[in-house]
C-alpha cells in the first residue's frame, strides 16, 4: 500500500497510472509522495461502487492517524498473550498455503502473517500486504528487506476497497480485521473481484455472544459470526467450512470460496 515507484508509466491531470495498471487518485498521491520511499510498490484505487453508508463510523480512527506509531501496535499485536499470535502456526496450517500461490493479507497491520505467508508461497509465489495506513506498510517493507523476503508487495487502499487487480489472488486472509470494515459490502465486493474463480477466503474474528463475550468484545465488535457470514455471502462468496484451529478459543475461523474453477 505505499510509495510511488519508478515503475510509473503515465501522468495525467487527475490520476497516475502505476506498474500494476491501477489509477491512483491525486488526493492519495500527495500523502504517498510525502510519506513513502520511492522504492515502494503501490496499488491503490477507489472501488467505483455506489456510496455505502458506514456501519461503524470512527472504527478506524486510530488506524487512519498519519502519526500512527507502529511500535505501539507491535506491543499489542505480536505478543504471546494475543491469541492469533500465539496460535499463528496453527492458523497457517489451516490456510493450507502452497508454494507458488498468490496471497493477500487484508488488514496486514505489522505484517506478522504477511511474513509467514511469504515463507510458505516461496520464490514462485507472492504476498500482497493490504493496509489503510502508510506507517504499517513502511514497517512491512523494512522487515521484508531485513529478512530478504523479495516476494511481498505493499498495497495502500481506501476504506472501501482492497485495491487489487481482478482475479489476481488465490487466497485472501482477514484476521481480526473484518469488524474494522466500515464499508463491508464495498470492501468485500472488491475482494470478490480480486479472487480467482475457485479461490479461498479465510476469515478470523472475535466470537461475540451477548452475555458471554467480554465487555471489550461486545463494545468493540459490531456483530457476531452469523451477521458477518451473511454479509460475506451477500458479496458472492460461498460458505465452505468453520475450521477448528487449535489454540483459537476467543476467535472463530471461517472458510469461503469464490464460485467457479477447481477447488484450491
Amino acid at each position: 500500500m505505499k510509495g510511488v515507484s519508478r515503475h510509473m508509466s503515465a501522468l495525467a491531470p487527475a490520476t497516475i497510472r502505476v506498474r500494476a495498471g491501477f489509477l491512483l487518485s491525486s488526493r492519495c498521491l500527495a500523502l504517498l509522495l510525502a510519506a513513502l520511499p520511492l522504492s515502494a510498490q503501490v496499488a491503490t484505487a477507489p472501488s467505483g461502487a455506489p456510496a455505502e453508508a458506514s456501519v461503524r463510523p470512527g472504527i478506524n480512527e486510530k488506524f487512519l492517524d498519519p502519526d500512527l506509531e507502529v511500535d505501539e501496535w507491535l506491543k499489542r499485536f505480536e505478543v504471546e498473550s494475543r491469541e492469533v499470535f500465539h496460535a499463528r502456526h496453527e492458523v497457517l496450517d489451516a490456510c493450507a498455503i502452497e508454494p507458488g500461490m498468490r496471497v493477500a493479507d487484508i488488514g496486514a497491520g505489522t505484517g506478522l502473517y504477511t511474513r509467514l505467508f511469504a515463507e510458505q508461497v516461496g520464490a514462485t509465489g507472492w504476498v500482497h500486504a493490504v493496509e489503510i495506513n502508510p506507517a504499517f506498510l513502511r514497517h512491512i517493507q523494512e522487515r521484508a528487506r531485513q529478512e530478504k523476503q523479495n516476494n511481498i508487495t505493499t498495497v495502500l487502499c481506501p476504506e472501501d476497497s482492497v485495491s487489487l487487480p481482478p482475479e489476481s489472488i488465490d487466497l485472501a486472509f482477514i484476521c481480526d480485521t473484518y469488524h474494522h470494515f466500515e464499508y463491508p459490502m464495498s470492501t468485500m465486493s472488491s475482494l470478490f473481484r480480486a479472487l480467482k474463480p475457485g479461490g479461498r477466503l479465510i476469515v478470523i474474528d472475535f466470537i461475540r455472544i451477548e452475555g458471554e463475550s467480554s465487555d471489550w468484545v461486545l463494545g468493540h465488535v459490531r456483530a457476531g459470526e452469523e451477521v458477518f457470514r451473511r454479509e460475506i455471502e451477500q458479496a458472492g462468496f460461498h460458505f465452505d467450512a468453520r475450521l477448528e484451529v487449535p489454540g483459537l478459543e476467543e476467535n472463530y475461523c471461517l472458510r469461503f470460496l469464490k464460485p467457479g474453477g477447481e477447488d484450491r
